[in-house]
């Protein structure tokens, strides 16, 4: 597959500040920036192990295990002993509250994350939990809950007894990935992949202040890819992120995997190609492409699929350890942003370990729209020195900040275009073991980045997790 590189230039030197039609000198925006106000423990022996090279606590696709509502931020976890524990605080407060929600992790699998939504018609906490192609673990609390922090105590009698279904809704044996996020309206929506890697489909759940509904799948698993070294006719589309914007507007980037390894020029490779995009404009019932054509409805006999046109906005083929679930965020204008990382073909054409390959030469970059409607990529010239994921934001002012494993954060200027990356803060003292989980809804509330991470350690040694805080440009 032909391969398209679209880095822009990387300006340099002062940003002139502009004039009022008045004649009347106008502050320019202020450019990226963190300044760390504070770190705070939540648990000093969080459950420590490593899987699929990463770890159960802070795995970068969880959405969202650390999140801020009302003026309390919350965060979810396992502890030492593998109780799936909730934690809240005040914002600016230094402790935590911690209860535990009655569920222990069953396996040492990274994958099986606690992801938590809000759903802001009945003010509930949800929590979904513990799964892996198989079944799920799913916690609500009281109702009410998360609007009245001050006046309600945070005790384990606030929260619902476990369950294996959405208040009696089963949606698949093969159950994967929980994504909350939250309508305009205020309903939540769950995201979720059925069935299997390379052999899976996307779909959605909706829950309206009273019951879940199962709006469907809306991504197709067949079709035939075929690249240089051979084909595959199963898949999975892995999403980057599952986001409403300001407008209504529901966004997705996302990669392929294929099933057949025949598509790679090595078998020690990965099967991930391209990054797409779709987006919805009706709450996830039908998916169109960047050029606003229908290319699948939820529920409906046609899905999202491989060989859809105008999905692609920027091809790779498989031989470049194209990372999956990677991240994304829109801007202000509603533009859609993603981080994607992989190793360029200046380091190679055939890539034969996926993890020694992308520590080694692995580089991320940011895919954006701009105002005409034109695809940006920027290479960010930090090597990853990791095999995991990287996370973005953006501030108040557009500014994009993309935060890589063991807490690295780097920044670029919306005045620049996005072109001007550089290292803000170099992770030094975290001690992180990798991944990081991005407090997304905080940046907006309150303009301070938080993530959660976890030290480094060994076997199956617990470590301390944290959660660190950064202020943006106010």
């Amino acid at each position: 597959m032909h391969r398209r590189t679209l880095l822009a230039a990387a300006l340099t030197g002062a940003v002139v500040t502009p004039a009022l039609a008045s004649g009347t000198a106008r502050a320019a925006a202020p450019g990226p920036s963190v300044t760390r106000t504070g770190t705070t423990t939540l648990d000093r022996q969080a459950l420590f192990f490593v899987s699929y090279d990463g770890l159960v606590n802070n795995n970068a696709f969880q959405k969202n295990g650390l999140l801020t509502y009302k003026g309390h931020q919350y965060a979810a976890w396992y502890t030492a002993d593998r109780n799936a524990v909730v934690g809240r605080r005040a914002l600016g407060a230094g402790t935590w509250s911690t209860v535990q929600v009655g569920h222990t992790l069953r396996y040492d699998d990274s994958h099986n994350v606690i992801s938590m939504g809000v759903s802001r018609v009945d003010g509930r906490l949800h929590l979904n939990m513990d799964s892996h192609s198989d079944g799920f673990t799913y916690v609500k609390s009281a109702a009410g809950l998360m609007d009245d922090p001050g006046g309600l105590s945070w005790t384990a009698s606030r929260f619902g007894a476990p369950r294996s279904t959405l208040d009696g809704l089963a949606l698949t044996s093969q159950f994967t990935y929980p994504q909350f996020v939250a309508t305009p309206e205020g309903r939540l929506q769950l995201s979720y992949r059925v069935a299997v890697s390379g052999n899976g489909r996307n779909a959605l759940a909706e829950y309206d202040g009273t019951r879940w509904t199962d709006l469907g799948e809306w991504s197709s698993s067949t079709g035939t890819y075929t690249s240089e070294h051979g084909s595959s006719t199963a898949r999975n589309m892995y999403l980057h992120g599952i986001d409403y914007d300001r407008t209504g507007r529901l966004h997705s980037f996302f990669t392929w995997r294929e099933q057949n390894g025949a598509v790679m020029c090595n078998g020690g490779g990965i099967t991930n190609h391209d990054t797409g995009y779709v987006y919805s404009d009706d709450r996830g019932r039908t998916w169109r492409n960047g050029a606003g054509t229908v290319v699948g409805t939820t529920g409906g006999s046609d899905k999202v699929s491989v060989n859809d046109a105008g999905l692609v906005v920027d091809p790779l083929n498989p031989d470049h350890s194209l990372m999956n679930q990677e991240s994304q965020f829109t801007d202000s204008a509603g533009r859609p942003h993603a981080i994607i990382s992989y190793v360029p073909g200046r380091f190679g054409q055939c890539t034969t370990n996926y993890v020694a390959d992308r520590t080694r030469n692995g580089r991320a970059f940011h895919v954006r729209r701009n105002a005409s409607g034109t695809w940006q990529k920027t290479e960010i010239p930090v090597p990853l020195d990791s095999s995991q994921r990287t996370k973005l934001v953006l501030d108040r002012y557009d500014n994009a900040y993309a935060i890589f494993p063991f807490g690295r954060i780097a920044g670029a200027s919306a005045a620049s275009g996005h072109t001007d990356w550089k290292i803000l803060f170099d992770g030094s003292g975290l001690n992180a073991f990798g991944e990081v989980v991005i407090d997304e809804t905080r940046v907006a509330q309150d303009g301070v980045l938080s993530f959660m991470y976890q030290e480094k350690s060994s076997g199956t040694t617990p470590s301390a997790l944290h959660v660190a805080d950064f202020r943006l440009p106010a």
